[in-house]
């Protein structure tokens, strides 16, 4: 390998260190369309709230 070709490899190295933390940690989880359906199909839970007097 030549010098220039070495340094390029280097710096390519480098670049996609740096852009692979500024990358988000984790996607969201893929949820499927049958469990879309399902969980909209569901009553969501109500936030409780507490009796007055």
């Amino acid at each position: 390998m030549n010098r220039r070709k070495k340094i390029k490899q280097l710096l390519a190295a480098h670049a996609k260190k740096a852009s692979a933390k500024k990358a988000p940690r984790k996607k969201s989880t893929y949820i499927s369309k049958a469990d879309r359906l399902k969980l909209a199909t569901e009553p969501a839970p109500e936030p409780s709230t507490p009796a007055e007097g």
